[in-house]
């Protein structure tokens, strides 16, 4: 699989299909039938061969003289991906869209001969699909009575034609035929790619259509007989839908008061595309459409945390998509574990996904979350069907009471970096025990609800007895923190001990005993969780350290925490609103009104919300788009209108 930027430029999708687009237009991951795996596209490209210079010239590439534009049409997810060669006087539309409830996906090429004199030449698309993101095995075929190239591996099936009857076809290395002009007719290959071709002759002003349907299935026949079923119904007929599909679905839906046009777009964008993130089938919900596939900077995105998961379907609640919110939690009952835990993050189908470990948040912020969504949206049916997992997850966060500290066992922290006994855990699992509490008094189990709410009391007196730091005038960060040989210097510099532990089977690790490290995350005491007022002398001052040494100087924005490394140590968009929405929950709007507004500011040109800013350049850096970002931003638009 070849190299493929980080930075997504576009999304689009049905819930079943996702894809992700550059600024070029050019699509470089599309997911079936499920959003966060398997990813299916190697390679897709078109390229136009003028008959008079017999040059190819690949239309997303700037190098060969096109220039490109992108934009979504309004209130959809439909992308529209615009490239002109001036010297060629060429301009090429494209629209770029999965029709609602179906296998369909479809590219539709617009070619206009922009120049004065008649053109020709070929359109040519080539189509390189790694089954499964698996590079061996594959099989492309030209089917003749579809006229379509069909790509194939084990239950997975992609049929790639038009409704425009290609006058060329190649499977195979077909790479060379089309830098040659003229594909070798190959109409079988074990291999993932092939192309198609298409003769253009345009007048001066003269536009040609050439919509490219790729259908799916399960099988060679079920994708075939799904083109044929796109075909049938016309690339101007889907569009229609599709269009009609996503402004219907944002109709209903509650409008807040925003003045700022630009915020007002992020916030439409951010619904459109919390549909785009849910699995239509599982009601799982992702991160980010997956970028870093091989893991060479990170543990990857496209996965469901209960952690996001709680943030993402208050939003969801907040927004009106309250049915969103309902199959996610649906979903967390086949996620849990057997213990009652919910681990760090899974796949769409509830597996567990690649981990570090437990982190006692996830859990807590899920059971938080399933009372959260039904204040939102109340319904005693959803209490009771979700009882028996909630309370089992319950007795799973009072089993993981550290008797001696009264704070969560040591877990991985939020930020999944390090061990320890950490301060927004212990808001989480108090969150949780709110939760389960209040749902037991909701259905009449009262002596339960007594029990988890003491539980709840108690774990708010051991963070405010064990973890306030007088000498920074902020809570820590948290207790029994481990730490490695290399950062132990750092730790012994600022005249912290670190002592040895013995572990399993006598292995010996590095601990502190309180880690002062200033975080984001220590205003989860008050938002969302509420375990300390935000108006208290605990929370103001901590705020007012968080401002003071994790604001990023000229770029502005707010960091993670102290010395934070990860991709640069950048600040964050939602660390950001983060303490935008502690400074309304204070009452101070004037404060988070800036820090509002630098992420709308910090937005990308298609209004979407990337995980980072680069602290040197002001540009996104690293995910794009990240659901989490977006879905706080929903919420403190919502917390500013309330």
């Amino acid at each position: 699989m070849e190299k493929k930027p980080y930075l997504a430029n576009a999304v689009v999708g049905n819930s079943s299909f996702l894809g992700t687009l550059g600024q070029n237009g050019r699509l470089y991951r599309l997911w079936w039938p499920h959003i966060d795996f398997p990813q299916h596209v190697d390679v897709t490209r078109a390229a136009i061969i003028p008959a008079a210079l017999k040059e190819i010239s690949w239309i997303d590439e700037p190098q060969m003289g096109w220039e490109h534009k992108q934009s979504y049409h309004a209130d959809t997810n439909i992308v529209e991906s615009i490239a002109a060669h001036p010297g060629l006087k060429l301009q090429v539309k494209t629209l770029d869209y999965a029709v609602p409830d179906s296998a369909h996906y479809i590219r539709h090429f617009h070619i206009t001969n922009s120049g004065r004199a008649p053109f020709t030449g070929h359109f040519f698309y080539y189509s390189s699909m790694e089954i499964m993101e698996h590079p061996l095995y594959n099989t492309t075929l030209f089917d003749e009575k579809e006229d379509a190239l069909i790509h194939f591996r084990r239950d997975y099936a992609f049929a790639v034609g038009s409704s425009r009857i290609c006058d060329g076809f190649g499977c195979g290395d077909v790479l060379a035929n089309i830098n040659g002009g003229r594909l070798n007719g190959s109409s079988i290959a074990m291999a993932p790619s092939g192309a198609l071709s298409w003769k253009l002759h345009m007048q001066p002003g003269e536009t040609v259509s050439i919509p490219l349907l790729l259908a799916a299935g399960r099988s060679i026949q079920e994708a075939a007989a799904q083109l044929e079923e796109a075909k049938l119904a016309g690339a101007e007929q889907a569009y229609a839908k599709t269009a009609s599909y996503w402004r219907h679905y944002l109709a209903p839906l509650p409008k807040p008061k925003i003045a700022d046009k630009k915020a007002a777009a992020i916030y439409n964008r951010s619904l459109l595309l919390f549909k785009l993130m849910a699995d239509d089938k599982t009601g799982a919900v992702i991160a980010a459409p997956e970028f870093d596939e091989t893991f060479s900077q990170c543990g990857g995105y496209a996965y469901c945390w209960g952690r996001d998961a709680a943030y993402i379907t208050t939003a969801f609640d907040k927004a009106g998509l309250t049915a969103l919110s309902r199959s996610f939690y649906l979903w967390a009952l086949a996620a849990q574990s057997e213990d009652g835990s919910w681990q760090q993050r899974h796949y769409h189908d509830g597996q567990l996904a690649p981990s570090w470990g437990l982190q006692i948040d996830e859990g807590g912020s899920i059971i938080w979350g399933m009372w959260q969504h039904y204040l939102a949206a109340p319904d005693r049916a959803f209490l009771e069907r979700i009882w028996t997992a909630a309370a089992k997850g319950g007795e799973f966060l009072l089993s993981y009471v550290d008797s001696h500290t009264g704070l969560p066992k040591p877990s991985r922290d939020l930020w999944e970096e390090r061990n320890g006994e950490h301060t927004y855990s212990a808001a989480a699992v108090y969150g949780g025990f709110i939760g389960i509490s209040a749902i037991a008094r909701e259905l009449g189990h009262l002596d339960e609800a007594a029990k988890w709410q003491t539980a709840a009391e108690q774990m708010k007196q051991a963070v405010l007895s064990t973890l306030w730091n007088p000498d920074r005038k902020a809570f820590y960060r948290g207790a029994k923190v481990a730490v490695d040989k290399k950062t132990k210097p750092f730790w012994e510099e600022q005249g912290i001990a670190v002592q040895i532990k013995k572990g399993l089977k006598g292995y010996t690790y590095l601990e502190i005993e309180r880690d002062p490290v200033l975080d984001i995350s220590l205003l989860g005491l008050a938002v969302p969780f509420s375990m300390v007022a935000p108006d208290s002398e605990f929370m103001k001052r901590t705020a007012d350290a968080i401002k003071h040494h994790l604001t990023v100087p000229d770029v502005g924005g707010i960091l993670r925490y102290e010395h934070d490394q990860y991709i640069g140590g950048n600040p964050w968009i939602l660390t950001t609103l983060w303490l935008a929405q502690f400074l309304l929950k204070q009452g101070n709007r004037g404060e988070a009104v800036k820090l509002i507004q630098w992420c709308v500011e910090h937005a990308t040109e298609m209004q979407l919300l990337p995980e980072q800013i680069d602290r040197k350049t002001g540009e996104p850096a690293w995910v794009v788009p990240l659901t989490w970002s977006h879905a706080m931003f929903v919420l403190t638009v919502w917390m500013m209108q309330e």
